[in-house]
């Protein structure tokens, strides 16, 4: 699945949790948000982490979602990679498998 066919099912099931569930996904934006924002950790190195522990979870979606905010975020490629290895390195073998999913992101351009 590229890229952008992920993107799009991720906010397929935003839309669809929101308008079913608008309480529940109202306080889950809001703990994404508060999580996220700049603190002692800056919200590029808050995204990278997030990369690895999507990595270390198998979750396609949380890959490519978080690939792409760390980018936004002004995050290298480089960057995202060595972060990509604490995973495999703290997951294993999955999260190397599941590195298909990031190259991919980090090789279909913006």
């Amino acid at each position: 699945m590229s890229k952008n066919e992920l993107l799009k099912e991720v906010q397929e099931i935003m839309k669809y949790s929101g308008s079913k569930l608008p309480d529940q996904f109202r306080a889950f934006g809001d703990l994404n948000r508060s999580v996220l924002a700049d603190g002692k950790l800056s919200h590029k190195t808050k995204e990278i982490i997030a990369v690895a522990l999507s990595l270390a979870s198998s979750c396609e979606w949380c890959i490519t979602y978080h690939t792409v905010e760390a980018r936004k975020s002004g995050a290298s490629d480089d960057e995202i990679l060595e972060s990509a290895f604490i995973a495999v390195l703290m997951a294993g073998s999955p999260a190397l498998m599941h590195m298909n999913i990031l190259k991919e992101a980090l090789e279909e351009k913006k």
